[in-house]
């Protein structure tokens, strides 16, 4: 299994860069409440858009997060539960080009699918573990 997931939050056109990356921190730091190895903002090296001040651009409502296996399942529910009562609609969760996303199901769905994500990394950590000692 992989030993990070990246994160990426959408609000939709309700929410402005600003809030959205306001929204980005505020998970950021609830998730290194966990025992995360780090959660970084990302960055974009992508030229500023027409009248914008130079300088690096953050790609707004995206975390690269770094943490043991043993870590997804409490850092999901950790998006999960930090997603309800929040402006931003997805958090879309990549992990070895799986891709999961949360906030458009009911609790009892996005526990489901959570698993199954969970499940999935597992049935592939270990289809590549047994591979190797081949």
């Amino acid at each position: 299994m992989a030993d990070g997931m990246r994160l990426v939050l959408s609000g939709g056109d309700e929410l402005d860069g600003e809030e959205l990356d306001a929204l980005t921190r505020q998970l950021r730091k609830r998730l290194l409440e966990l025992d995360v190895d780090d959660v970084k903002v990302e960055r974009s090296d992508a030229a500023p858009p027409p009248g914008a001040k130079p300088g690096e651009l953050i790609s707004v409502g995206a975390l690269a997060v770094s943490l043991a296996p043993a870590v997804f399942r409490p850092a999901l529910r950790v998006v999960e539960t930090w997603l309800q009562n929040r402006p931003a609609r997805t958090v879309k969760v990549e992990v070895d080009g799986r891709t999961l996303e949360l906030g458009q199901a009911s609790p009892e769905e996005q526990r489901l699918l959570v698993e199954a994500f969970l499940e999935g990394l597992r049935d592939e950590a270990a289809e590549q573990s047994s591979a190797g000692q081949e």
